[in-house]
């Protein structure tokens, strides 16, 4: 049976973004190829003081996860030796770990291959190249090999003059040319933009349901803003990234669509973005260099990531 198709408005959407064979027909990094030496050089010179702010939240057996997304499950933490003398007694003891997680259970990047429409994935490859053994042949998170660059805090909740957005706030393109106007910086090419709601503070405070749903985030507008600034990757404060329930009904994920599949850029969430609104608002100035390195899973669809902001 034929699947129904999307919205005609998520088409046209994705005629204006789309990237594929822009660098050519066998890239698998996207957007990551606007991160250039020269690109990243720049962005050493955002460091002043050397303050560093982590932006990644505990990996712990109660985390962001709930059951709403199915099989992604929080990390679960085992001791597999203690303090035991393997080459005998009297020698060094060792104590080791083991965790079986979902790669996207907590703050992370979701690859290229994280979703499909229609069949294909980023550079129009066929989605069935993600197989069960094998993962993702082509666009693994492992492909991302190094995401160093300028990052800019768009406040969108500061610029509101909010600690938080509400739970069916879609973040729009003017929201981030008030966020942008507030940090006092223009996005530009190879940049990587972090967008604040707030959300993350519901989960903080004890709120792991109401934190997933309902949720502020991104609009189906926003892939558009993204593709005319050239931005490398984006990343939010909240566990679905756009805007849940969606903007047009039963149209589920398309910022995913858009932004993975048709640009070819990574996005991230359940990054922690309230330490960093904080000292960017005490310093007066929204752009660091932002180091975010994939773990690199080769074939994955997503991994986990714990980026640090450096001002």
């Amino acid at each position: 049976m034929s699947q129904p198709a999307l919205h005609p408005a998520f088409h046209d959407i994705a005629k204006r973004v789309n990237n594929w064979g822009r660098w050519g027909p066998d890239d698998e990094i996207g957007t990551l190829n606007l991160i250039t030496d020269e690109v990243v050089r720049r962005a050493a010179a955002e460091v002043r003081t050397g303050h560093r702010v982590p932006l990644a939240l505990p990996l712990r057996h109660d985390g962001v996860q709930t059951g709403l997304i199915p099989g992604r499950v929080n990390p679960l933490h085992a001791m597999v030796q203690i303090n035991q003398e393997i080459f005998g007694p009297g020698t060094v003891a060792c104590s080791d770990d083991a965790v079986t997680m979902g790669l996207q259970a907590a703050t992370h990047w979701d690859a290229l291959t994280h979703v499909s429409h229609s069949g294909r994935l980023y550079n129009g490859r066929p989605a069935d190249t993600i197989t069960a053994h094998g993962g993702a042949e082509f666009s693994g998170i492992d492909k991302a090999r190094h995401i160093v660059s300028r990052g800019v805090l768009l406040d969108v909740a500061r610029a509101h003059g909010r600690d938080r957005l509400d739970g069916a706030h879609a973040v729009t393109p003017e929201d981030l040319d008030a966020a942008e106007e507030l940090a006092g910086t223009r996005v530009r090419a190879g940049d990587i933009v972090l967008v604040r709601t707030g959300q993350v503070q519901v989960y903080l405070t004890g709120g792991r349901e109401a934190y997933g749903y309902p949720s502020p985030g991104l609009s189906i507008r926003t892939p558009e803003w993204f593709h005319a600034r050239d931005v490398a990757a984006v990343a939010n404060d909240t566990l679905t990234f756009e805007v849940f329930p969606p903007e047009i009904e039963d149209l589920w994920l398309p910022v995913h669509a858009l932004d993975l599949v048709e640009m070819g850029m990574l996005q991230g969430q359940n990054w922690n973005l309230e330490e960093l609104s904080t000292v960017c608002g005490q310093e007066g100035r929204y752009a660091f260099l932002l180091s975010a390195m994939p773990e690199p899973f080769v074939g994955a669809t997503g991994t986990p990531v714990a980026p640090v902001a450096i001002l």
